[in-house]
């Protein structure tokens, strides 16, 4: 018997994280033997068309009421609160991290998704974040009620380490190419140690046009087309071999839900270099190298440390090694989500 729903925009398999996530627990629920059924909504979200938006409200209307709906963040936070008010299933609000906070926002566009998310989360019956950082936000920001916030961080996948790092040193940084994401500053950090030996690879999909286009022109305007390579969506194997080879994993993120890349990196062995924002201190704890963000200096002279210095580099590998022993599975995370769904079923229901 289906127990829930988990309702995602689009290809449910694409490798950002937060769909990484979401695939893998509704694949794993499963596994564990609470049925969930995928329910695939339209992909424009979180800027959906009046049409979109229609078909949404329809398709999570038609869902029984004993059957609890987790709803991705995209969806969540940019729904028609009004329209959510009429679906009778208990929603679970899965909130990677809040939308008006996305960086490159308008202050129009990010009022709005703030003021929005805030309505929508009236109409939650529970809400499932990656992390505490996640869940103070929340009932910081939105007054979200602390007692129907779960917290399920990310599971992980213990890889096959097999270290053989690449001459020159390789830096590895990996996210989408997002103005978030912070790959801007991660070029001008570089194009400030070009004295140094180092190549570096940038692993992510464009998430748009105009800001993919302002990072390759970049690249290109501070000369670093023969030491920087933009290597698009790669799947996990080929990943794995970058983060293998690699000397040292550099983010230079604005905001972080949790940053399920960092302890990928962790569990490799590899040095952390970051930036103090969101749950980034959280999740990398004494692990990570952390600097302010949108300071290029900062994260330049770090780097320049981390290249320079072998045995900083081998005590931030221990210790991103050590860190990374205490990360749950994905067993855990599903199991987080089985017990929330069937606490919202009614007495019986099985």
């Amino acid at each position: 018997m289906t127990e829930a729903v988990f309702a995602i925009p689009g290809d449910k398999d694409r490798r950002t994280g937060g769909f990484i996530y979401e695939a893998t627990v509704l694949r794993l629920l499963n596994e564990i033997g609470c049925e969930t059924q995928h329910l695939e909504l339209p992909d424009s979200f979180p800027e959906p068309t009046r049409q979109d938006m229609a078909a949404t409200i329809k398709a999570l209307c038609a869902v029984p009421e004993t059957r609890p709906i987790i709803l991705d963040g995209l969806v969540f936070g940019s729904i028609d609160p009004d329209g959510l008010a009429q679906v009778k299933a208990p929603i679970i609000a899965m909130i990677h991290h809040p939308l008006g906070l996305e960086t490159g926002l308008t202050a129009e566009r990010a009022a709005f998704l703030m003021l929005n998310e805030a309505a929508a989360l009236r109409h939650a019956s529970r809400v499932v974040v990656p992390s505490p950082e996640t869940a103070r936000v929340l009932v910081q920001s939105f007054d979200a009620k602390p007692d129907l916030i779960a917290i399920a961080a990310p599971g992980f996948d213990r890889p096959k380490v097999n270290r053989q790092p690449v001459q020159p040193p390789l830096v590895l940084s990996v996210g989408l190419l997002a103005r978030r994401k912070g790959h801007d500053i991660l070029l001008e950090a570089l194009a400030g140690i070009r004295d140094v030996p180092w190549q570096a690879v940038i692993v992510g999909k464009e998430h748009d046009k105009p800001t993919a286009n302002d990072l390759y022109e970049q690249a290109r305007v501070l000369d670093l087309d023969t030491r920087v390579r933009f290597a698009g969506e790669l799947d996990q194997d080929s990943l794995n071999r970058l983060f293998n080879a690699a000397s040292v994993f550099a983010l230079a993120t604005r905001y972080e839900g949790y940053g399920m890349v960092l302890s990928e990196a962790m569990l490799f062995g590899l040095p952390i270099l970051s930036c103090n924002v969101g749950a980034v201190p959280e999740t990398v704890g004494n692990a990570g190298i952390l600097v302010p963000p949108d300071d290029p200096d900062a994260f330049g002279a770090k780097l320049r440390f981390l290249l320079e210095d072998a045995g900083a580099r081998k005590r931030q590998a221990d210790l991103s090694l050590e860190k990374s022993s205490s990360l749950p599975t994905w067993y855990d995370t599903a199991a987080n989500f089985a017990w929330l769904i069937r606490s919202l079923q009614p007495p019986g229901h099985l």
